[in-house]
């Protein structure tokens, strides 16, 4: 068995979005998906890039992906990694290809100079939870996240630009 990881180009754009569809339905979540590829595309290899790709492959088969981008901690005074996604198809659980992938983004971080790394995980999912443990992350239990989309967060900025003008 061979696993490997590369970063992603823009031939790999139906792959992405077929990855990200995959996760949806794991999370119960398909109905959330509104992601338009082509916009997609243009942010993950446009001009300026907003988050970077690693695809996780299984015998030469894409079988995973790890969707990371740069934040900056004001306390470290240095940038860390989010990682938004980390998906293995249900066929290449328990290979090692999410470690892997995790281990790749953690490389890529260090490398980089950033002092962490950070994600979120869904309460339900216990087998990542524990995965994530088994490799030395801990939750933040004192952390609450929050979250302005669509109507909030367009009326918030409205606001804001009728408020400085």
């Amino acid at each position: 068995m061979t696993i490997a990881t590369r970063a992603a180009t823009v031939a790999d754009m139906p792959l992405i979005a077929a990855l990200i569809r995959g996760l949806a339905e794991y999370e119960g979540l398909s109905h959330a998906v509104r992601m338009d590829e082509a916009v997609l595309e243009r942010h993950l290899f446009g001009p300026r890039p907003m988050a970077e790709v690693l695809i996780g492959e299984l015998n030469d088969q894409p079988s995973g992906f790890a969707l990371f981008f740069h934040n900056f901690s004001t306390f470290e005074g240095h940038p860390g990694v989010w990682l938004e996604d980390l998906f293995v198809v249900p066929s290449a659980r328990r290979s090692g290809l999410g470690r892997k992938l995790l281990g790749e983004v953690a490389r890529i971080a260090v490398e980089r100079g950033c002092a962490r790394m950070e994600w979120s995980v869904l309460d339900w999912n216990m087998m990542a939870i524990n995965f994530y443990r088994s490799l030395g992350a801990r939750p933040l239990t004192d952390w609450t996240t929050m979250r302005l989309d669509a109507d909030s967060l367009a009326q918030l900025g409205a606001n804001e630009a009728v408020s400085s003008a």
